[in-house]
């Protein structure tokens, strides 16, 4: 059974005594709501992998408090601490060399010698790390490669059964995952678009290599096929077929007998923060209407177009 929690201080202290337990809690931060464990225990990090159906090649990232508490396992250049300082809190991960004393469990890094790590912005995700006193590795809280969740609902939705609680804090701010960002090599890469635009990190860092490699998969959100919502996806469309739900963006005006427009004004920020629940409603009454599946509208790619597009294409990529 999932207990549902609420995230005031009985709440978060229930829920942090639950992780160093060994258990798994979900919460919100301001990205998506990520599934917890305690980062240190390998028993722990294992019920993650098996929770969500993720492969274990995949790593996640780990959550602290603050800076200090991250860089202390992993070795952060003056890069590093320059991005700390202008974006944490705050929806980046870093991939850093793993400092060999780290008691991170090797599981949580999928064996690689790297580890994913942020500082989130969310009260109750920083609450939590600090009522928890452990690192904790996080990815979001679906089922792998399923449509990933801002609100509670729909954790419950796809793992209510398979984890232990949900700490409820309404739905998230950004709507889609960190940007990462690999600093193990001397060239900077991008290796998911996400909250932060890649065009203010590069106001910060220079430029910064794009990696479209799905090979190697270092980081989360490498994989081609990721984030999918039950019916296939038709991008670029300028207007739904009789069979399909429309998800519009703009002021162009079309028909369809499902229709959801992320931003009618045009706002890239509205459409972020608002395309997962758009996908998981369009999951939820499609049937009923017996579409078969999903036009999307052009969005622009400048800026969280940018993280927009990749969520999109990778929904899209054939599955399997």
């Amino acid at each position: 059974m999932t207990v549902l929690l609420r995230d005031d201080a009985e709440g978060i202290a229930r829920a942090g005594s639950w992780l160093r337990a060994g258990r798994l809690v979900a919460f919100a931060t301001e990205t998506v709501y990520g599934l917890g464990a305690d980062a240190t225990n390998a028993d722990a990090i294992a019920r993650i992998y098996a929770a969500k159906g993720r492969p274990r090649f995949n790593p996640l990232i780990c959550h602290f408090a603050e800076a200090d508490g991250a860089f202390a396992h992993v070795r952060a250049d003056a890069r590093a601490r320059a991005l700390a300082a202008v974006f944490w809190p705050g929806p980046l991960t870093l991939v850093l060399p793993r400092r060999e004393d780290s008691p991170i469990a090797a599981l949580a890094a999928a064996g690689l010698p790297s580890l994913a790590v942020r500082v989130p912005a969310h009260g109750t995700a920083r609450a939590l790390l600090n009522a928890a006193g452990t690192p904790i590795a996080a990815p979001s809280a679906n089922r792998s490669g399923h449509l990933s969740p801002t609100t509670a609902a729909h954790v419950m939705a796809g793992l209510a059964g398979r984890i232990d609680a949900v700490l409820e804090s309404g739905p998230t701010s950004v709507g889609l995952e960190s940007s990462i960002l690999d600093l193990t090599t001397g060239d900077p890469t991008l290796l998911r678009p996400g909250g932060i635009p890649i065009e203010m990190l590069e106001e910060l860092m220079g430029p910064i290599r794009r990696c479209d490699d799905t090979t190697a998969v270092i980081a989360p959100g490498m994989l081609r096929s990721h984030y999918a919502p039950r019916l296939p996806l038709r991008l670029e469309a300028l207007a739904p077929d009789d069979s399909e739900a429309w998800l519009g963006f703009g002021t162009a005006t079309v028909r369809g007998r499902l229709m959801i427009n992320l931003s009618p004004r045009g706002s890239l920020i509205e459409a972020a923060a608002g395309l997962f629940e758009a996908l998981h409603r369009i999951d939820t009454e499609a049937a009923d209407l017996g579409l078969q599946g999903i036009a999307v509208a052009p969005i622009p790619r400048q800026g969280l177009g940018a993280a927009i597009n990749d969520r999109l294409a990778r929904a899209a990529a054939p599955r399997g």
